[in-house]
């Protein structure tokens, strides 16, 4: 098999995170009486991390030093209501399953913080995802290649055995830069068309597609 590991964003991948972000971001707005956010606005500002999210949420006229007690404030709530609302995808569960009896390694590697992505891939997934890697102070986040070096150094792959599943922009540059094969998913926070236009080779459009991509590429 040439292909024997397999490396998943989460928000807008496997988890429908969306809700629970636009509540966490809406909470921190309403509570300073900034103008809250739609459901559009909030996943256009999503594949960057948690600052870019709130950055991307804030009224202009918000100062640098105002920045960083909002952002506690956001990771505070978003902590107690991370899994309000989310949920996997249908049939998500499925596809890791099917993967796992094929034999493949599976990965999670996130922009959510690490204190985020654990406890989402223990409840949510089990033992299904065994590496998670998220934010954390000694890794550059995606779209630099470190979180997703780690998650191959702790499931012992390398990259060129290595496909990385997105969603976003954000996924097809770590992808890239990490050189591995991308698979784009059109379920998420982004459209078909922007892994049209950014040359994504391999795209799917259900989770079941993931499967029949991975037969693909293996032959």
């Amino acid at each position: 098999m040439k292909y024997t590991t397999i490396i998943f964003d989460c928000d807008g991948t496997l988890l429908d995170t969306l809700t629970d972000l636009k509540n966490a971001v809406n909470h921190v707005l309403a509570s300073h009486d900034f103008p809250v956010r739609s459901n559009a606005e909030v996943k256009r500002a999503l594949g960057n991390g948690v600052e870019h999210l709130l950055r991307e949420s804030l009224p202009t006229s918000v100062t640098e030093n105002e920045i960083p007690p909002l952002l506690s404030e956001f990771k505070e709530y978003y902590g107690e209501h991370l899994q309000d609302f989310t949920s996997p995808y249908d049939g998500i569960l499925n596809v890791l399953d099917a993967l796992r009896a094929e034999g493949y390694k599976l990965a999670i590697v996130s922009n959510k913080i690490q204190e985020g992505v654990i406890p989402l891939a223990k409840n949510y997934f089990g033992d299904r995802l065994p590496v998670a890697i998220g934010e954390r102070p000694n890794l550059q986040r995606k779209p630099a290649h470190d979180m997703v070096l780690q998650a191959l150094r702790e499931l012992d792959s390398t990259q060129e055995e290595s496909v990385y599943i997105g969603d976003s922009e954000v996924d097809v540059a770590t992808a890239r830069n990490s050189k591995l094969e991308c698979i784009g998913v059109t379920w998420g926070f982004r459209e078909e068309s922007l892994h049209q236009e950014l040359g994504v080779k391999y795209i799917a459009r259900k989770p079941a597609d993931i499967l029949d991509i991975m037969k693909l590429l293996n032959q």
